[in-house]
């Protein structure tokens, strides 16, 4: 299921993705995966296009929420959990810095500046 995921987001241009090993860390899935998209456009595109190969491949429909706003979408195939973000929700949101160790983090984005968004309520 990981390949499958980082290759559906590698074909729609998903920008700096990330995959984190969540195996022995908690139940909820063996991996997340976080990624961006330039657009609430292209963040949903690449969420549906990776549902409906997800569907393809295993018969079932993965779990999804955010599409219709398409700031921040999380897909859910059990055993991968992905978050296509706008880059500027993802730096406010920060998921990585909670789940990758410090050194990890550090190689794989560089800081950012702070980031303007400010989540609607």
């Amino acid at each position: 299921m990981l390949a499958l995921v980082l290759n559906s987001l590698d074909d729609d241009k998903a920008e700096e993705v990330v995959s984190i090993d969540l195996r022995g860390r908690t139940a909820i899935a063996d991996h997340m995966v976080i990624a961006s998209g330039r657009s609430s456009r292209q963040v949903g595109a690449i969420a549906e296009k990776l549902a409906e190969r997800v569907k393809h491949v295993t018969g079932r429909s993965p779990r999804i929420e955010g599409k219709d706003a398409g700031d921040w979408v999380l897909i859910d195939t059990d055993d991968v959990i992905v978050h296509v973000f706008r880059p500027e929700v993802r730096d406010f949101y920060q998921l990585e810095k909670m789940w990758l160790p410090a050194d990890a983090l550090a190689r794989v984005r560089e800081p950012a500046e702070p980031s303007s968004y400010q989540p609607q309520d």
